[in-house]
């Protein structure tokens, strides 16, 4: 299946520097910066700087350097906000949304990790 990228969704005007966005981590790879719209008092969006879609176009098109970049700066984004249970922080959740059925609102791969409330379940049963 080929992946059509959209160079003008609002996370490639952000890496463009078009769009400001008050930044939390950058690597080589990644980028994460804070949600404008934010669902609780921690919540941040970690992006690949590469133009991929969702996660698995990442997963099967990146580099594996970008694999482990994009992979470390969300552990690392956990352990900078200090919501990391291994630090002692009291946990988190990661999202990513692909395609229609899973409401992926920007088609460029991105993660949320939301934390310091509690979120409560996920998704109930039908």
């Amino acid at each position: 299946m080929a992946y059509e990228y959209d160079n003008q969704n609002i996370f490639a005007k952000i890496l463009r520097g078009e769009i400001p966005n008050t930044t939390v981590l950058e690597t080589e790879h990644s980028l994460a910066f804070r949600d404008i719209q934010a669902q609780a008092p921690e919540h941040v969006l970690v992006i690949p700087k590469g133009a991929y879609v969702c996660f698995d176009h990442f997963a099967n098109s990146a580099s594996a350097e970008e694999i482990v970049d994009f992979t470390r700066a969300v552990g690392q984004v956990a352990t900078a906000l200090k919501v990391d249970p291994g630090t002692g922080g009291d946990g988190y959740r990661l999202l990513a949304n692909s395609g229609r059925n899973g409401v992926q609102e920007v088609p460029h791969l991105h993660v949320h990790l939301v934390a310091g409330r509690p979120l409560g379940r996920m998704l109930r049963e039908a």
